[in-house]
């Protein structure tokens, strides 16, 4: 397993946008990439093999954390963080991205940001 593999960039066509803040007076807009939750299960399960990371989602006051382990060797490694509920879908919305966030930590679509 090579860890430096989940940092590879992903194909133009799994990257997508959407417009973050827009100026007041609306002439200009910031735009976002992104990548779906299921390009990141699947980087994980071709770098590490599926059985060889997880997840769980620990509920920290109002937030959502998602913990990615991976094992590496005969050990698991944890990186986490949190996301709180979005506009669409609440509560499946901060898992979706709190997944995302904690793979970030791993390396996976971090130069998207």
């Amino acid at each position: 397993m090579n860890l430096s593999d989940l940092s590879k960039p992903f194909p133009p066509d799994s990257v997508e946008w959407r417009i973050g803040r827009v100026s007041k007076a609306g002439d200009k807009a910031l735009p976002l990439a992104y990548i779906d939750a299921r390009d990141v299960m699947d980087r994980l399960d071709e770098v590490c093999g599926p059985e060889n990371w997880q997840c769980r989602y620990p509920q920290v006051g109002d937030r959502t954390v998602c913990e990615v382990g991976i094992n590496v060797g005969d050990k698991w490694i944890w990186k986490a963080d949190g996301a709180g509920d979005t506009d669409f879908e609440a509560t499946k919305g901060a898992l979706s991205d709190s997944f995302k966030r904690a793979a970030v930590r791993w390396g996976i679509g971090r130069y998207l940001y």
